[in-house]
């Protein structure tokens, strides 16, 4: 049973800007810190952005000041908002609780080009 589906992502110019959706089931978002992650080719899954149930984001340091996270918890969804994108934020983006806790969805995919 698909619980998260990641959507927004594309190939986009440096500089350019995407928003990410994340939609999953109220029994995921209701109690839960949800976050953002990001995985490029041959490298780990890493923690992009949190949001806290009262809205309090936090950023990896390579996004900090570019992207913004955000959720809607009557419509159990967060987004990421990314500007200013460069070719390193090229990767499958995935959403997940902050602790790893629930079925991974299948990602979308950003690309930068150059």
């Amino acid at each position: 049973q698909v619980q998260l589906v990641e959507s927004g992502g594309g190939l986009v110019q440096t500089g350019g800007s995407l928003r990410l959706s994340c939609a999953g089931s109220e029994s995921i978002f209701r109690s839960n810190t949800m976050a953002w992650y990001r995985q490029a080719p041959g490298k780990q899954r890493d923690l992009v952005a949190s949001v806290t149930l009262h809205n309090i984001p936090k950023y990896a340091d390579s996004v900090k000041d570019r992207f913004i996270i955000s959720r809607d918890s009557f419509k159990n969804m967060i987004f990421l908002q990314m500007n200013n994108l460069k070719p390193e934020d090229t990767a499958v983006y995935y959403c997940n609780t902050v602790r790893k806790d629930q079925i991974w969805g299948q990602g979308t995919q950003v690309t930068v080009s150059s």
